[in-house]
């Protein structure tokens, strides 16, 4: 299958899927969120892969969804067919990822903002470079975390520091994410792909059909509550894009000023 904007490479039983808009920093679109789904759905039921990297190409992860313009946000409202929806996509990436019976490693080679921020969440593991960004930053535009960032991050560091991040928009460096027990490890930038390689590398020499089990067992309890979350931020993701606050968040972002926020 040809790609346009991401790819996909097979070698020594890993996949390794990179996010390819360099130019917009791998932000992702409807044909972005397409084809990562497919890369997913494709590696997860070919028996030669026993393992998946997620990656970003140049200097980002990706800087979370490509919205051009209060116009582009306010269309979000609108509930359409699943592949021409955004917020239905990245639902389907990141139950993809949880599901799959096989190990997902993010390898965090720059900034991740937004629902991005979250695609990595989802990985069974991260390995992170010493200049990545975990940008949890949807309150900055007026928006609420999607992508499952309101499961996975309570859960992992408690609701009082998830709260300050998610509300204040805090950005947080590689070693605080680290302290904070979000990454596996973090490493020099110019090693994080062949760190994070070689993780799924050990992981592909194990028994297959034991992780399989091991990621589903992990994931029993996990998998109901998280469609809650997602559904839950899709809905209230709609209602405020079409919000003052939200049209003036994305507007002063583009024109490089402060949002002046009316509660609106």
């Amino acid at each position: 299958m040809e790609f346009e904007t991401i790819r996909f490479e097979k070698a020594e039983r890993i996949a390794t899927i990179t996010l390819n808009r360099p130019e917009s920093m791998n932000a992702y679109n409807i044909v972005m969120l397409n084809e990562l789904t497919a890369a997913l759905e494709e590696a997860a039921v070919d028996d030669e892969i026993r393992a998946v990297v997620l990656t970003g190409e140049g200097r980002a992860f990706s800087a979370g969804a490509d919205v051009k313009g209060a116009e582009a946000l306010v269309g979000l409202q609108k509930i359409r067919e699943e592949k021409q929806d955004i917020l239905k996509l990245v639902v389907r990436v990141v139950l993809t990822i949880r599901q799959m019976p096989k190990p997902v490693v993010a390898a965090l080679n720059g900034v991740a903002a937004g629902g991005s921020a979250n695609f990595a969440l989802a990985c069974d593991m991260i390995i992170a470079s010493e200049k990545a960004k975990l940008a949890e930053n949807f309150i900055n535009i007026g928006l609420v975390p999607d992508g499952g960032g309101t499961f996975f991050l309570p859960e992992r560091i408690g609701y009082q520091r998830a709260a300050e991040i998610f509300f204040t928009g805090k950005i947080l460096s590689a070693q605080e994410a680290f302290d904070l027990g979000l990454y596996n490890r973090i490493v020099p930038p110019e090693e994080v792909l062949t760190v994070a390689r070689e993780m799924a590398r050990e992981l592909a020499q194990r028994p297959p059909l034991a992780i399989a089990a091991g990621k589903t067992i992990l994931n029993r309890e996990l998998i109901p509550r998280l469609r809650a979350y997602l559904e839950d931020e899709a809905y209230f993701q709609r209602q405020m894009v079409a919000t003052q606050d939200a049209k003036e968040g994305i507007t002063a972002f583009l024109e490089k000023r402060k949002p002046q926020f009316v509660g609106k």
